[in-house]
Formats: structure tokens, C-alpha cells, sequence
């Protein structure tokens, strides 16, 4: 099984997002607003508006942001979690940071065009023409693209410029799979050939796209009223998330997990203080706040192993360990700080979180990952109760095995001088 992500003049493949129910824990639920509020104004501040909306169309990118915010990372509960907690975060500060998100699940979705309107009002921008956009895309997907999923989920992204994401997703209960649309208008040339920078959704063979752009004769067709049955497909691509819900060694970049966590623990920081101005950050913080780092600042090739950000946080289910709440609050007070500090026009602290990712990628270069996966797992489990652990089902609590597991999980290219 595997979810298909088709992409607009980008290479394609697809992907795995098995249709989950339930809530997220309040205590999971406040934390992924703060810190995802957190990271979208550190994208905003660095980057600009428009990175931020193209960000959010890579699919890949959206799933490695939900597993850093402590969602599970393959399942569909990250589209409406993410999109839930960043709506509450951001429209908070919408006339400051220029984002607006509006719409969300079930009825939430059926309000984007009196929202839409009402931001049109405050900003000058073409309500009528942003809901046009809207409900097209959701046409789109739910009529011109027939494949057995039906949407639930409505999200619509606005700046003050007027550009905009759409993310949204639909399900299909038989199958128990969900499908996510993502659009960006920088690259929509037309809602009805091609318009979506992504597709995700379980593979079904064939189906009815009519924004496949060999399905231009059967449009023409249906316009002139005949018979023809459209009967083009969308084209089959290559398995990126695999199916299974716990996290394995497989389904990360080892090289590039391996030097964050050497990075982090393996590393003096003390010896970093004049560049990290991390005082105080023990290495468990600087683990998370280096992914974090990269959802901010990493390029979309750093993106094609979204379990790996699982190893910020962990993920709500205990895959691949539980959420270490006191490690999730001090990376949000780290990134709050560091944003104030920035809008005061002091970068210092912006400027050593983002070295971080900086100095995790020269790492990769000279560390070789040895057989460490399932210990470092391992490890996470038995220290975690210091860090004030949860899952959905509780707090994990005290293992009976004593004291940490130590490791020695990589051999460094001792011939390297590092560019610290």
C-alpha cells in the first residue's frame, strides 16, 4: 500500500498515510500550537511569507513538521493536528506576521468563505476572488478528480500579498486510507490541467483525472456532450512512507540522524557557547532544537525521511518513544526567546539555532553511523522518564532497568577538522 504524491514540475512519489481516529492530548495539543507558531514565525522572519506557503506544499516538508511537533509520523492525524494547532497559533498574530489560515475540518471547512471575506476586509485583498480560488480547489478535488476519497478537510493559507496554500485531505473509510491535496498559487497556471504541487493518497490504479493533462481530448469530449468516457490515470510513482506505524531503522537517513544526535551528545557544548549561545541547553534540548533548526532552515532535499524528525520529539503513540514534555518546553522557550530577541534586532540566539542545522550537515560529512538504531530507541525509553514522558495513554514512567543505557554510537573521521 502507499500514498501516491504526484508533483508540478518536480519529481514524484508517493507515500503512506493509513487513516487514523481520535484526539490529540490537550497536553500535546498546547505545545504543537506554541512551538508551531514558534517555527512558522522563525520562517516568516528569516525566509518571507512566500517560503512559508511553499513550504507548506511540499508534502514532504508538512510530514517532517508534524513529526517534530510529536504526531505520529505516517498517519493522517498529522494534516488536521498541524493544521488545528498552527491556525490557533498564527491567527493570534495575523496582522503581525501577514499569514492568515482559515478553514480547517468538518464544519470548520465550510466557514473558509465568510473568513475569507472578513480578512478581505481588513486587508484591502479580493475576497471574491479568494473564495473562488477556494471553493475551486476543493471542486477539484472532489469532482474533477474522482478516486474514492472525500474530502474533510478544508485549509486555505492567505498573506497579505494575496498568494496562498490550500491544504486539504480526504478519506476513504473502506480502504482506511486518506489522501492530501496540497496547492500553492505561485505555481497554479490553471485549476483544471495539473494544479497541484502535491498529491497524497493511497494508490488506487485507475481513476477519474481530469486535471491529468493527457485528459484534455476527454474534457473536450464531455464539453461537447458525448458519450466518451474520460479514461486517463493518475501515473504511478514511487514508494517513499511505508505502511508499518512504529519508526525503523529504514525509514530514516541514518547518516543524517546520526549526526544530530552526535551533535548533541557527543559534542561539548560548553566548548560551543561563543557560536551555540545555548547557556544552560542540556544536550537532550539541543537534539530537538537542532531538527527543529532543520524544519526552519533545511532545503527540500533534507526532507525525504520525515521519521527522522520523530527524534525531536518522539510521537504521542510512544513510536519511536514517548513525548519528553520538559525537553518539548524548553525547545518552545529557546525558539520564543530567540524570535523576541530577533524582532528587537538582536540575531545572536536566532543565529546559533540555525548554525545548528549548519553544523549537523558538516557533520554528516565525517561520521560514519554504526549499528545504533534500536539502542538509541532503546535509550530514549529508559531516559525518558527524566523529561516528564507522555503518551495518549499516560505517563510512561520509571523503567525497571537502572540508570541510562551508554553508547558509543559513532566512529568520527578523526583525520577531519571540522568548520565549527
Amino acid at each position: 500500500m502507499a500514498i501516491l504524491c504526484t508533483f508540478v514540475n518536480m519529481k514524484r512519489g508517493h507515500a503512506d498515510l493509513p487513516l487514523h481516529y481520535g484526539t490529540v492530548p490537550p497536553w500535546l495539543a498546547q505545545r504543537m500550537s506554541l512551538l508551531g507558531g514558534a517555527i512558522v514565525e522563525g520562517i516568516v522572519i528569516e525566509y518571507g511569507r512566500g517560503a512559508l506557503l511553499q513550504r507548506l506544499s511540499d508534502p514532504f516538508w508538512f510530514q517532517s513538521l508534524g513529526c517534530v511537533l510529536g504526531m505520529d509520523w505516517h498517519s493522517s492525524g498529522i494534516t488536521t493536528s498541524v493544521m488545528n494547532a498552527l491556525k490557533k497559533s498564527v491567527n493570534k498574530r495575523s496582522a503581525e506576521l501577514g499569514v492568515y489560515i482559515c478553514g480547517g475540518r468538518g464544519n470548520a471547512s465550510r466557514q473558509t468563505p465568510e473568513e475569507l471575506l472578513d480578512i478581505a476586509s481588513r486587508t484591502g485583498l479580493n475576497g471574491d476572488e479568494l473564495v473562488r480560488n477556494s471553493k475551486l480547489s476543493a471542486k477539484v478535488d472532489n469532482t474533477a478528480i474522482q478516486d474514492g476519497y472525500q474530502l474533510y478537510l478544508h485549509s486555505f493559507v492567505v498573506t497579505q500579498e494575496g498568494e496562498w496554500a490550500v491544504i486539504q485531505q480526504g478519506m476513504n473509510p473502506a480502504s482506511r486510507m486518506a489522501r492530501r491535496y496540497h496547492w500553492l498559487s505561485s505555481s497554479l497556471q490553471s485549476f483544471m490541467e495539473e494544479p497541484h504541487t502535491s498529491v497524497c493518497g493511497k494508490s488506487q490504479g485507475p481513476i477519474l483525472n481530469l486535471t491529468d493533462k493527457l485528459a484534455v481530448p476527454t474534457k473536450e469530449a464531455i464539453l461537447n456532450l458525448t458519450r466518451e468516457r474520460p479514461d486517463k490515470l493518475m501515473r504511478e510513482v514511487n514508494i517513499i512512507l511505508p505502511r508499518h506505524h512504529e519508526v525503523k531503522a529504514k525509514d530514516v537517513n541514518l547518516k543524517r540522524l546520526g549526526a544530530a544526535l552526535t551533535l548533541a551528545h557527543e559534542t561539548n557544548v560548553t566548548d560551543m557557547e561563543s557560536l551555540l549561545l545555548l547557556q544552560g541547553v542540556g544536550p537532550r534540548t539541543v537534539q530537538s532544537l537542532t531538527l527543529v533548526s532543520e524544519v526552519i532552515h533545511g532545503t527540500p532535499s533534507r526532507f525525504t525521511d520525515p521519521a527522522r524528525f520523530s527524534f525531536a520529539h518522539g510521537g504521542k503513540d510512544g513510536n519511536p518513544f514517548p513525548v519528553p514534555t520538559r525537553i518539548y518546553d524548553e525547545t518552545i522557550e529557546v525558539m520564543h526567546t530567540s524570535i523576541e530577541r530577533a524582532r528587537l534586532g538582536d540575531k545572536d540566539k536566532s543565529e546559533a539555532l540555525k548554525n545548528l542545522s549548519r553544523i549537523s550537515m558538516e557533520m554528516e560529512k565525517g561520521f560514519t553511523p554504526a549499528n545504533y538504531f534500536d539502542r538509541w530507541i532503546e535509550h530514549e525509553w529508559a531516559t525518558s522518564y527524566q523529561y516528564g514522558e507522555k503518551t495518549v495513554f499516560g505517563d510512561a514512567g520509571k523503567p525497571s532497568r537502572e540508570g541510562p543505557i551508554q553508547l558509543n554510537l559513532f566512529e568520527p573521521d578523526e583525520s577531519r577538522d571540522y568548520d565549527y
